[in-house]
């Protein structure tokens, strides 16, 4: 049966040092040493990576010791570079959306990717994002959960939302830069408690700002199983159905009729999480996906899916029926 992981971070070995070009050390920047691969951010350690992170042919072996067949590669969140003049992240945007489709194009069947678009500079990231779908066959991009202090219902971004449903191109919004960081950074929190966060704040700013209602043919993927919103729609809704007042000011809408608009990853660690999961937003929205190869993702890829004991159907729109949905690709570009 086929198998595409729709959410597996990459990154190149190596890209622009943009942190030395424009002497600005938020940017992040690689170094390679006896072995050991180290990204270093705002002047200091940030996070070790593996041949896994770049390595593509260590990529497809490992994904083929887990029986999964394709892997729809994205950048690492922490190269977003929101924070930067427009141009500057551009720069970097460029060459990783360079990579990513020269990955595709040397590995057809094993790889699909999405890009990364300037959003802190609308314009440009709509320029991208044309080049992304028109130039280097990529089939959307991955955004953030917001930019700088705009959530996803700012009217300055709906331009580029607009663009993305005119394309065709596939959105995946992924946690980063979470809230919180500064009032609880012991124990992992911004990753365990803040990302969960991060995506229902998303999904909410999108479905209460009108977005989706506007835009009915956008396709919006929420990784990490859309965080906390599903499980905590009951609260949304009822406060929806509480205080309009305070909540139904853009949009009349109950929240709990998006879910057959929008479509979550399987990455929930639990498959009592994943079968609530399936059972709150339709067997049809959940696609697998796994934030290989980062510690925090699902280490043995679709594990969880089988665990539920699926029959084949539902396995097969699980494994790789959802996901082409979500891509707009047909089955045969991976047989």
């Amino acid at each position: 049966m086929l198998k595409i992981d729709t959410h597996a971070h990459i990154l190149p070995r190596d890209w622009p040092n943009l942190a030395e070009k424009y002497g600005d050390d938020r940017f992040a920047v690689m170094t390679h040493t006896d072995g050991c691969h180290r990204i270093y951010k705002d002047g200091r350690f940030f996070r070790e990576v593996w041949d896994s992170a770049f390595d593509i042919e260590h990529r497809i072996a490992d994904y083929a010791g887990h029986g999964v067949d394709v892997q729809v590669v994205s950048t690492v969140p922490v190269l977003f570079s929101y924070w930067a003049k427009g141009h500057q992240a551009l720069e970097l945007h460029r060459h990783l959306n360079d990579h990513a489709a020269g990955l595709c194009r040397a590995h057809p069947r094993r790889v699909a990717g999405i890009g990364t678009v300037p959003l802190q500079s609308p314009q440009l990231a709509i320029q991208e994002l044309e080049r992304c779908m028109d130039e280097l066959g990529l089939q959307g991009v991955q955004i953030g959960s917001h930019c700088n202090d705009w959530n996803l219902d700012a009217p300055e971004l709906f331009p580029f939302f607009e663009a993305a449903a005119d394309l065709g191109a596939a959105i995946l919004v992924h946690p980063w830069d979470m809230m919180g960081r500064e009032s609880m950074p012991k124990y992992w929190l911004p990753w365990l408690v803040g990302m969960p966060a991060e995506q229902s704040r998303a999904a909410c700013c999108l479905i209460f700002g009108g977005v989706l209602e506007r835009l009915p043919k956008l396709r919006v993927a929420f990784a990490h199983g859309g965080g906390s919103f599903p499980y905590t729609i009951g609260r949304i809704e009822h406060g929806f159905r509480m205080r309009p007042d305070l909540v139904a000011t853009d949009n009349p809408r109950n929240p709990r009729e998006y879910f057959d608009r929008l479509y979550f990853d399987s990455c929930v660690h639990d498959p009592q999480a994943l079968a609530y999961l399936l059972d709150v937003v339709g067997g049809d929205r959940v696609m697998l996906g796994t934030d290989y190869p980062f510690p925090l993702g699902e280490q043995q890829p679709g594990r969880s899916i089988e665990a539920l004991g699926l029959d084949d159907a539902r396995r097969a729109r699980l494994f790789h029926g959802t996901a082409l949905e979500w891509l707009g690709l047909p089955l045969h570009r991976f047989q």
